[in-house]
Order: structure tokens, then sequence, then C-alpha cells
């Protein structure tokens, strides 16, 4: 027998891991040691619980943190978070393994009597025995076998070697955690085909977890279904509810839901029950797979079946939910289960626990993980709940659960993409009071939070304490800072990191390529662009939609030559796509370069494309733009031909481009045509044909457009109400003018300055002086009346002999800085001729001049009669006139001489009139 003495730790129960099958041993109980006390006072409950109160959280007795605590509380104590803890002689590592101790006096002999150092390289299965017990090269322990027993467990076939001969006898890095005969013999899975013979050796003697490791370290579906179905083959191999879990995992990832389904119903025919992990994996494969229906078809059995999700499941099932945008449900769905879960509870604990639900409310509350807080804390973030989140957060503080990197990173994306970024600086500054220490994570979330809200400044700050804290920077940091220095401009920044990439062999993703190129251009480095671009190209790297990206980059700034050559690029390499043509299309038609943007178009079938859409509209809204409504209608008819037309706009396009080149006739036909096409015109096309015939003064057409639209259910909108106020006011129709109107102002925005300018108009040719001050004031106070609304009053003024108030308007008009058009020159003018303001009317004329504005003949119409009110002889100013039309230079100059001379001379006899 083999016999163990060992320390028996009533408080931390352990195990020293052995083999496959445990042999029996005598535990004697041996009081521990004052050292030993002092060695494990770090994981004494009691003293966790005391630290913790410093730290403002607190502990449960009884209630297992994980690892991850209790490591972040030795930290806190003093000790590294890699504390190594002696028990019972034997060394208790992080990952959970035990290693015989190395005797300081002794550690410079081996076995053998010979110098040896810790670091001495070995055979790689070197081994060496002490005290009966094996230690193997990695430190695991296990029970010495005996050969007798070993030759029965082979069937007596173990000095043939027949399987193992053929697998290496050097234990595998990758399967050594494991220990015993389970790395050998994943060794001989992966190395010999043949199942009878890879496991020959432990064909009789497997156990149910060295099954379990083997299926779960299955790459390919069909290896782990061919090992599967082998236990099965072989009757002394029981195969559990956990086998059939980690075998329809591995089928889930492969997406083979025919296999998953067989499985599902030999589950039922050898009546293994399904646990609550089952559905789980269930739920996770399906979801991930993309068949997110099915996944929840497995949740509505589990709940039929009464069976209430444990905290992994759930999280499963609340991913799901996050991964399809439906974080309400996600939320619903934690509020049910924290309800349901503490009613289990009371039910198995007999009283309810009091404290805060997993949604916030009080009332009974379940014991939570970390993880599954983060994961709450992440849904409600999501949602846009951040109170919800919060409370979560300080929920968490008071369960006594320290919260983890993944919670602040968590808690830190939510309240700077909410801008809430004070709070993001309280978070760190918690983070750093319970010394839970950033990864390159949360540095990536500050650096692309700062960047977003333009502190670019604090973003590139973030990334040097990053550097600092011996934290590598990864592809996404790069990435998150390249970016946001490009579209800044920032080129020696830029510059800068990407030399950093390069060392690092980092790739540039073809998002931050593009947006390079962009930069370069902006900053006038047409030549650096281009060879930012040639670099991807050459490295035959660039998708189809990077090329697009530095082909619309070029064009969209006017470089054609720089977007013909990227294209040329893009068809030498053999990649070109409909979007390459579409964006080349677009940088054609920047250019106004028609006729190849064209030609273009019409090459694109030799290439074996068909242009879609989007090449149709954007070709048709170009050639409609440059007023090419013929060549635009060929284009549409085309469009309909190939069946792209699902609604009018390409059509309105061109309609409105006829209007616009003054082609009414065949504006009209086109409509015709596209109602024969049956498609539907919606309210802008009626809107530009009742804007047409409103300009042509046409009541009896326009009408008749806005009938129809009416009949076919459209409501006019402001737009076609103005319209028909400019027709109205076109031919004098006061009453249907005041009609539209009124119903004009009855618009959420009202009437606009342009309908309350023709209202005016209006109402001063019939001179309702009244009705046109009212509209006029109610355009003052609003703060749009213009120079046109001005000029018409002060016609309306002049024409019924209102002078003084003419002239105050005139006056206003120049202190507003208004008096920017010929026209409001020429009435300010014919108001000074006609009230004898003479010398108003010379300043206004040489202001006019200074401001570059060119008199015409209703100038010089006015100014002629300031001449003859002055005495000069008709005669005279009929000369004057002459000289203009032959020479206008010289002509105008005259003008002003005389205008000069005259009004001077007489400034003493003829002052101007004084001001009312």
């Amino acid at each position: 027998m083999y016999v163990k003495f060992q320390y028996v730790d009533t408080s931390n129960c352990f195990y020293i891991l052995n083999s496959t099958k445990p042999t029996p041993s005598i535990g004697i109980s041996i009081p521990p040691t004052k050292k030993y006390k002092e060695q494990n006072k770090l994981h004494d409950p009691n003293s966790r619980i005391e630290k913790s109160k410093n730290l403002g959280v607190k502990f449960r007795p009884g209630v297992d943190y994980g690892n991850d605590v209790k490591e972040k509380l030795d930290y806190q104590i003093g000790k590294s978070s890699h504390t190594r803890v002696w028990r019972n002689g034997v060394l208790k590592t992080q990952n959970g393994f035990f290693r015989k101790p190395v005797d300081k006096t002794e550690s410079g002999e081996n076995t053998d009597g010979q110098s040896s150092s810790a670091n001495a390289v070995q055979t790689k299965c070197s081994t060496k025995w002490c005290n009966n017990v094996k230690e193997t090269q990695n430190g695991f322990f296990r029970k010495p076998v005996d050969r007798t027993e070993d030759k029965k467990k082979v069937g007596g076939q173990l000095s043939s070697r027949n399987a193992v001969e053929k697998v290496q006898t050097k234990c595998s890095k990758k399967w050594a955690r494991y220990g015993g005969c389970i790395p050998v013999m994943l060794e001989a899975l992966e190395t010999v085909r043949n199942l009878d013979e890879a496991l020959k050796p432990w064909e009789k003697s497997l156990t149910k977890k060295e099954r379990t490791i083997i299926l779960k370290e299955q790459v390919e579906w069909q290896r782990a279904m061919e090992i599967f179905e082998w236990f099965k083959r072989r009757g002394c191999h029981e195969l559990n509810v956990i086998h059939y879990n980690i075998i329809l995992r591995i089928l889930g990832k492969s997406q083979r839901w025919g296999e998953i389904e067989r499985l599902w119903g030999e589950m039922k025919e050898r009546r293994i029950e399904p646990i609550n992990s089952t559905y789980g994996t269930l739920i996770d494969v399906y979801n991930k797979g993309g068949r997110r229906e099915q996944a929840m078809e497995w949740l509505k059995l589990m709940n039929k079946r009464g069976m209430v999700p444990d905290e992994v499941t759930m999280g499963i099932v609340v991913q799901m939910y996050k991964m399809a945008g439906q974080f309400k449900k996600a939320e619903e769905f934690l509020k049910k289960w924290s309800l349901c879960k503490c009613q289990v509870e009371e039910c198995v604990n007999g009283a309810p626990r009091s404290g805060i639900r997993a949604n916030g409310s009080s009332g009974s509350s379940v014991c939570l993980s970390s993880h599954t807080y983060n994961n709450l804390i992440d849904t409600y973030g999501k949602a846009g709940h951040v109170k919800e989140a919060y409370e979560t957060f300080h929920q968490m503080l008071r369960e006594g659960i320290l919260p983890t990197t993944v919670t602040f990173n968590t808690m830190i994306h939510m309240c700077g993409n909410n801008g809430r970024m004070e709070e993001v600086a309280s978070l760190m500054r918690k983070m750093e009071g319970l010394q839970c220490h950033p990864d390159t994570r949360t540095y990536n979330i500050l650096i692309s939070l700062h960047a977003k809200h333009d502190n670019i400044e604090t973003a590139a700050t973030y990334f040097k304490i990053m550097k600092d804290a011996s934290l590598e920077p990864d592809a996404v940091t790069y990435r998150t800072l390249l970016y946001a220095f490009s579209i800044r401009n920032m080129v020696s920044e830029a510059e800068k990191l990407i030399l950093e990439m390069d060392k690092k062999d980092l790739q540039i993703d073809e998002f931050t390529q593009s947006a390079l190129t962009r930069m370069y251009l902006e900053s006038g480095m047409v030549e650096k662009s281009w060879s930012w671009f040639q670099r991807f190209h050459l490295a035959g790297k660039m998708s189809s939609e990077c090329y697009s990206a530095n082909i619309d980059a070029f064009g969209e700034r006017g470089h054609i030559l720089e977007a013909e050559r990227a294209f040329n690029c893009c068809r030498e390499g053999k990649r070109l796509t409909v979007l390459e043509f579409n964006v080349m299309i677009k940088a054609y038609g920047i250019s106004k370069k028609f006729n190849e943007a064209c030609y273009l178009f019409d090459s694109m079938e030799k290439h074996g494309l068909s242009p879609d859409r989007c090449s149709y509209s954007s070709l048709i809204q170009i050639l409609a733009g440059a007023d090419l409504p013929l060549e635009a209608a060929f284009y549409a008819r085309k469009m309909q031909e190939a069946g792209l037309v699902d609604d009018c706009i390409p059509y309105c396009a061109v309609i409105s481009s006829f209007v616009k080149v003054g082609q009414l006739e065949m504006a009209v036909s086109l409509f015709d045509e596209m109602i024969a096409f049956d498609v539907k015109p919606d309210v802008v096309v009626y809107g530009v044909l009742i804007n047409a015939f409103a300009d042509i003064g046409s009541v009896k057409d326009a009408t008749k457009y806005l009938v129809e639209m009416r009949n076919s259910g459209l409501e006019a909108n402001a737009v076609i109400y103005t319209s028909l106020i400019k027709l109205y006011t076109k031919v004098g129709c006061l009453r249907e003018a005041q009609e539209t109107y009124k119903i004009l102002q009855s618009f959420e925005a009202g009437a606009d300055v342009y309908s309350s300018n023709c209202m005016i108009d209006l109402y001063s040719e019939r001179s309702m002086v009244r009705q046109a001050e009212e509209i006029f004031e109610h355009l003052k106070r609003k703060g749009t009346a213009n120079e046109f609304s001005y000029a018409m009053m002060l016609c309306m003024y002049k024409r019924n002999g209102m002078f003084k108030e003419a002239i105050l308007n005139a006056r206003k008009m120049r202190e507003l800085g208004l008096l920017t058009d010929l026209l409001s020159y020429n009435n300010v003018l014919g108001l000074y001729a006609t009230d004898g303001r003479f010398k108003e009317a010379l300043a206004t004329y040489k202001e006019m001049l200074s401001s570059s504005i060119q008199p015409d003949d209703s100038t010089f119409k006015s100014l002629g009669i300031v001449l003859l009110k002055c005495g000069v002889p008709k005669e005279a100013v009929g000369k004057l006139e002459s000289m203009r039309k032959k020479d206008p230079q010289s002509g105008m100059q005259e003008w002003t001489s005389a205008l000069s001379s005259v009004i001077g001379v007489l400034d003493t006899d003829c002052p101007d009139r004084e001001d009312a």
C-alpha cells in the first residue's frame, strides 16, 4: 500500500493530483506548525474579510470568489499576484498544480550526487523519484505504476509496443498540463489514424475524465465523431451527458446541424437527460452559426421542461440578444431570470435573502459571479441605461465581488460613449485605488474615446502611458490612433506611428489605409498619396473595397489622373467590380468629364460586369446636373429596360433638367412615359412640374398637376404652395394667393420669406398698404426680412407718395447692409431723384460704383432726372447718354463728373431737404 503523510488543513482542503486511478492512501492528521499558519495567513477567509473592509467592499463567508479575486487581494496586501503558497511541503502554483519543494541546502545536487541548476536542460521525458513519488519535467506528481499491473492494462501487449512505438516518446508540450497518460494518448491519436491501434494500450482502462479530455481536444469534427462512435462501439466505455455536450459543441462550431439533431434523438433513445449546459451549448452554437430562431427554440424547450438557466447559460442567452441588437429583450430576460433564480433559492434554502436583485430593484437577490455582473453592466450600457449599469456596478461592490479589469473596461466604454468623460476619469481613479491594473483594451478604449471627443493630445498621452507601463500596444491601438491622426491631417504623427507598426510587422487595415490616402491629399501631398497607394497595391493584398475607396479619395478632390491610374491598377490586377466603375464615374462627374463617364459606363459589359442601380443613378444625376437632359433620358430608359427602376428619382432628375433648360414639353413627355411604365410619381416630381408652369404663368396646367397629385393620395408640401403663390402673384390672382398663403402659415415652419415677399408685391401692386405692412412687420420680428422685402416696401411707399416712410426704409437698408443688388440700388436712386435728394443720389451712385456693381439703363434714367431737376438742358443729358453707349467706361466718368459739378454748384442753392 502506498502511504502518504500530510497535514490536514480543515479550512482549506486540497488534494495531490494523481495519474489515472487513485491509489488508497492513509492521511495522518498532524497539527500545523506556527510557520505553516503564517504561510497560510494570506489565504485565511477571516484575513480576507478584514482586508476587504479597508477596500470598501465585503466578503461573504463561505462564498468562493474565484482565483482572480483572491489574487487581487493578495496583491493588495503586498504580495505579487503570482504568490506561491507552500502547503504540507508541496507548492501550490497559480494554475492549481502542485510541485515538490526544492531544498535549498540540497539544491546544488541532483539524485545522482552530481551538481545541477534549477534551469538545467533535461531530457524531455526525464523523470526522477523522490520518496516513491515521481516528479516529471513539468513538476506534476503521480503514483508509481506497478509494472505487473501495467501489463494487465494493455492485455499483456506492453512489450510489443505495437501502437506506442508509432508515437514519439517525447511528451507533447501542448498537452503536458494534463499529466498522466493523457499526453501520450493524445499524441497517439494525432499520429496513428487507426483508433484500435492508437488506443489499444488503454482500451480497457480509459476513465470518464480521460474520455472527456480526448473528445475536447479534437479539432476536426470528423475525427471527434469517429472517436465518439468508437467509444460507443466499446461497450465498456460509458458516455454521459458531458461527452454529448462536448461533441454537440464541436459539431455546432462546424455547423453540422443534421448531426446535432441526430445526436439529440440518440440522447432520447439512450435516456441521457440534457442538463443546463447542454441547452446552453445548443443555444450558443446555433446563435453563433447564424441560426438565431433555432437557438430561441432550444431556449423555449428548456423553459418548457421547467429548467431554470444557470448563470453560464443565462450569459449565453443575454449575449445572443446583444448580438442581435435587442438590448431591451436582454434586459427583460435578465430580470425574469433573476426573479426566477431568487424563487428557486428561496425554495431550496427556505428563507429569502434580502438585498438587491440583478435588475436593481430591492428584494431578494442571487449571488452572481464577476463575469455575470460584467455581462449585466454591458447589457445596460448598450441599451443606453447608464443609471441601471451604475446601480449594478455598486451592487457588485456591496456583494463583495471585486471588479475586474473587464468590469472597468465596460464601465469606461459605456460612460465615454454617453459623453460622460468626467466619470471616465473617476473610474480610472477608482481602478487605481483597487489596484486593478489597466490592460491593453483599457488603453484602447481611452484612446478611442478621447479621439472621438476631439481630445487628440490626451489620446496620444494615453498611448505613451501605455508603453511606459510595459503594455504592448496591439494592432487596434495603432489603428485607432493612426486613424485619429489621419482625419486631422497630422502627417508627421501619423508617419511616426506607421514606422512603429512596420517595425512590429503590424498590418494596417484597409479602412485606415484609405484614410491616410485622404490625409496626404488634404495636405497637398499628392505624390506621397500615390506612393502610399502603390505600397499596398504592389503588395497585392488590396480588396475591391479598398481600391474603390482610394479611387474615390483621388476623384473627390479633383485628382482625376491619379484616380484613373488607381482604376487601371485595379484592372491590371483583375479585381475590377461594379464598385470601382461607380466611383470612377463619380470622379469623372466631379471633374466635368461627361463623355468619359458615359464611355466608362458603356465599357462595363466588356469586363463581364452589369451596371447596378447605383451605376445608373450616378450617371443620370451627373448628366442631368450638367444640363444634358437628352443624354440623361437615354440612360434612364436603359435603366428601365434593365428592370432597375423602383422609384421615380432617376426620372425626376431628368425632368428637372429639361425644365431647367426650358424644354418643358420634353419634361411632360418623360413624365407621361414614366406613368406608362407604372412608376409612381412622388410629391417632388409634381412640385417640379407645378413650379415650371408657375414660372410661365400657366394656371391651367399647374392646377391640373395639383389635382392629379391630390387624387393619387399625396399632400402638397410647402414648396408646392410657394410655387402656387408665385403663380398667383404673376397672374394677379389675389384671392387664390391669400388662401394659399394662409395654408402656408398653418405649417410648423410657417410661410417663408419668398412667399411673404410675393404677397407684399401683390399687395403693393394694389396699394394695399396695411396688409403689406403686416407681413413686412412679421418678417422683421422673425429676423427674416431681406433686401427684396425692404425694396418692395420702398417701391410701394414711393408709388403711394409716402416719401417719408420710403426714405426711412432706404436708410434702414443701408444700416443693415442690404444694399447689395442692382435692383435695390436703382430703387433707392429712383426714390432720391423723385424726392429731390440730389446729394444722397450722387453718394448712392458712387457707392454703387465702388461696390463693383455695374449701372444699367434704369440707373442712368434716375440720374438724368437729377440733372434735369438741377437745370441741365435735356440735350446735354442726351449727349451724356450717347457717350456712355459708345464708350461705357468713359461715358460713366463723364456722368460722374457732370453730376459732381452740378450738385457741387447747387449745393448751397439746392440743399437736400430736411428730414421730417
